[in-house]
Formats: structure tokens, C-alpha cells, sequence
């Protein structure tokens, strides 16, 4: 039987919509092979506990795993314990190093590829040095790699609020990486989705700030995996692709331009590690299938088809973005609730969530129609506009 909806439109009025039917994927035999892929995984809130906004996360742990599971089924990494997990808007630190352990302790169960954040969040206000923050840096990076996981070395609000300059950002990252025992990738999170991040590498000026931050990897090459970008500049990452050594990889974190970005340019190209990639597995899955079968074509078709659900979902205040991705799993039956630590189930606007749920529908993204109908008809009608 057909699903079908009355969703409300601008203005106050409805009109239906008929939902297509799920495209139909199939699952890989194991992971891609052209590219190196990783899904940033949100976490699941506990129902039951007070996840309310200031107060300690807690956490659905069979569902958050769950999550995680069915990401590698899909052939793809799991990027832990980053933004998308909510870092910094509602994930404290004890939550965090749970967080990691369990993942890294399923995904050598499973064989399953993980990388995992390592920040400086387990300082409270400002510091007072800089070697604090390493300080903070390094015991989460050794924390990362003990679990069996490769650290991403995450941009810092501490650091950010107390660098005076480059050389400040130069110095802190270079003692953590003469304290590692593993390739590490670097991450460069953008202030879009962070505000508190802005000037990040001692800059506000992104030409000056890129000069910096491949100062920083063309030193210590030898000990870094990658980098992943999140500046939502296609245009900045193809050059910076440019710069960087050979043996660095690029991990593409632009949520806008992630197609042209994976497929490169001929020459270059970037591999992926996307909070977008935890909304769209089974297509960025099949995608990255036809890509390794040489059909690139056909990783273009499914892969721009859902680029404007992606848009819509890292809209700004992009920051916000988790919000959308909670709202599809539970929509997609992977959680038993719309609710997220933090309150962050509130970061996105009743119009915004059933564009969303338009857009997920048009790419083929409602693995269960008749599921998401119901879903999506109680969230309406608790929101006030059910038909």
C-alpha cells in the first residue's frame, strides 16, 4: 500500500504527498576500495534520563551502538565522538571517553573501521597556558589510541580563546604530535559550525590561517594520516589538496560539495569523513560501489540526488545540523525517540524538519515508508499542525 502524508506548508495550509518507495540498495561485501569513507555518527539520547540543556549526557547505549553498527554494514567507517556527536553542545567528557571505548570495542568486534575526536573539552572555562591545552590534548589523543582507534585531533575552543597568534597554534600542535604514538588526522572545523572557532590558526584570514596549518602538516608529515576540512569551500579544499604532501590525505568534511569533492578532478581527490554521510549511508554506500566499478556516472546520480537533503540539513546555523540527523534516524526506526542530549532536539524549527522530511523522501532516504508516515504524523500532531 502507497504511503501517504498531509504535511502543512508555509502560510498555514497542507497539501499530500505521496512517498516513493525506498531505492533499494544493497549492501556491500565490505568497504569501499577507491575511496576511504567515514560517517560522523550521532549519539542517541536516553528517553528516560534528564537530558536536559547544562545538565551530564546519558545515553541510549543499545541504540547509539546500533547506529554504529549498521554504518559499517554499510561499508563505511565510523568517525566518533566528533561535532556531529554533539562535542561541545551537550557531550561532556565522561560521556565522551564512554562513548569512545564502547565504539572502538565494537568496531574491532566487527572489523569495522573507527577514527575518534580528541579535544581539550575536559577543561572547564578559559585556561590559563597553552600548556594546558596540551596538556588536555594529549591525554585525549593517548586516551583515542589506547582504545584502538586513530585519533582526529579536533580544533579547540580553549585554544582558540587563549591563542594570541599562529605561533601559539604552532606550538601547542607541535608538542602534541611529538607526543604521539600513531598517525593522527587533523581536523579544521570552520566557524560555521562553531562559532567559538573563529580566527582558528591565528587568523581570520583564511589565506593566512591555510598557510599556517600546511606550515604545521609539511613539519610532521610522518605522524599525520590526513586532514579533514570543514570550511564548506570546495574551491579552498582543491587547493589545499594542492599544497599538502603526497602522503597526506585530504578527508572532505563539506557537507555542500561532497560529490565533486570525493570524485576529484582527475588528478586529486578527496576521501570523505561527513556528519552527512550518517544521513544518507545507503546511498553515499552504493555510490562509492559504483565508483569502485569504475562507474562515475552512476556515483554522480546517487550522489548529487542528495545533496539538496544535506543542504537543507546543514543550513545555518549549521551548527544546529545535528538536529536533522537525529530527526532521520528516528524517522528511519533507528532510535526509539526524537530526543537528544542537551535538548538539541529543539535546535531546528517545525518547517525545517518537514522540508526534511521531503527531501530524504525524494532522494529515497525513508528506508520504511509507512514507519516514517507514522513518525512524521506524531511529531505533527505534538507539534500542533497534524492534520
Amino acid at each position: 500500500m502507497t504511503a501517504r502524508i498531509i504535511l502543512p506548508t508555509p502560510g498555514g495550509g497542507t497539501e499530500e504527498l505521496t512517498l516513493r518507495e525506498p531505492a533499494g540498495w544493497q549492501r556491500p561485501a565490505g568497504p569501499p576500495a577507491s575511496r576511504i569513507a567515514y560517517a560522523a555518527a550521532h549519539v542517541v539520547a536516553d528517553p528516560h534520563a534528564d537530558n536536559a540543556p547544562g545538565q551530564l549526557a546519558r545515553l541510549d547505549w543499545d541504540a547509539t551502538l546500533a547506529v554504529r553498527r549498521n554504518l559499517w554494514a554499510w561499508g563505511l567507517g565510523v568517525a566518533e565522538a566528533m561535532d556531529t556527536a554533539q562535542r561541545g553542545m551537550g557531550l561532556d567528557w565522561a560521556a565522551t571517553r564512554e562513548l569512545i571505548r564502547r565504539s572502538a570495542a565494537e568496531a574491532a568486534a566487527c572489523g569495522g573501521r573507527i577514527v575518534a575526536g580528541a579535544a581539550t573539552d575536559q577543561l572547564t572555562g578559559v585556561p590559563d597556558t597553552l600548556d594546558e591545552v596540551v596538556t588536555a590534548y594529549v591525554e585525549q589523543v593517548a586516551f583515542v589510541q589506547e582504545c584502538g582507534a586513530t585519533a582526529v585531533v579536533m580544533a579547540s575552543r580553549q585554544l582558540a580563546a587563549l591563542a594570541s597568534g599562529p605561533d601559539d597554534y604552532l606550538r601547542v600542535y607541535e608538542q602534541v604530535l611529538r607526543e604521539t604514538t600513531t598517525p593522527v588526522v587533523l581536523h579544521w572545523l570552520g566557524d560555521m559550525f562553531d562559532p567559538a572557532l573563529a580566527g582558528y590558526w591565528g587568523s581570520a584570514d583564511l589565506d593566512e590561517a591555510t598557510k599556517t596549518f600546511v606550515a604545521l602538516i609539511q613539519a610532521h608529515a610522518n605522524v599525520i594520516d590526513g586532514v579533514k576540512v570543514s570550511l564548506l569551500d570546495a574551491e579552498r579544499e582543491v587547493r589545499l589538496r594542492e599544497l599538502l604532501p603526497p602522503t597526506v590525505k585530504v578527508y572532505t568534511g563539506d557537507d555542500y560539495h561532497y560529490p565533486e569533492l570525493i570524485e576529484g578532478d582527475g588528478r586529486q581527490f578527496s576521501h570523505a569523513l561527513l556528519g552527512a554521510f550518517a544521513a544518507i549511508a545507503p546511498a553515499a554506500s552504493a555510490a562509492l560501489q559504483r565508483l569502485d566499478a569504475g562507474d562515475t556516472a552512476g556515483f554522480r546520480d546517487i550522489l548529487d540526488a542528495t545533496v539538496p537533503l544535506s543542504r537543507h540539513v546543514f543550513a545555518p546555523p549549521t551548527q544546529y545540523y545535528k538536529t536533522g540527523i537525529a530527526f532521520l534516524s528516528w524517522l528511519n526506526g533507528f532510535q526509539p525517540g526524537f530526543t537528544m542530549v542537551g535538548g538539541l532536539h529543539s535546535g531546528r524549527s517545525v518547517p525545517h524538519l518537514v522540508q526534511a522530511f521531503r527531501l530524504a523522501d525524494a532522494a529515497g532516504l525513508l528506508l520504511d515508508p509507512d514507519l516514517a508516515v507514522d513518525r512524521m504524523r506524531r511529531y505533527l500532531s505534538v507539534a500542533g499542525v497534524g492534520a
